[in-house]
């Protein structure tokens, strides 16, 4: 699975954060429910338009980009 084909950035669209699949629902919002212990399950009741596809892609998208992520040491 290949997140390019399911996360788009589109800037007229929630302020161009990522989304999936030009629907309304964040990359960002899918981890953060996620984060918190809902389950695969209870979010694809609460949002019928998502699949389980997406949900790996937002996941894939956020460990793609933090790989990339240059960090800056932490000062003392």
């Amino acid at each position: 699975m290949n997140y390019r084909d399911i996360i788009t950035i589109e800037p007229e669209k929630r302020g161009g954060k990522p989304c999936v699949r030009g629907l309304r629902i964040t990359v960002y919002e899918v981890l953060e429910y996620l984060a918190s212990d809902m389950t695969e399950a209870e979010i694809l009741d609460d949002f019928p338009d998502l699949t389980r596809e997406d949900l790996k892609a937002c996941i894939a998208y956020a460990a793609d980009r933090e790989r990339r992520f240059m960090a800056t040491p932490l000062s003392a």
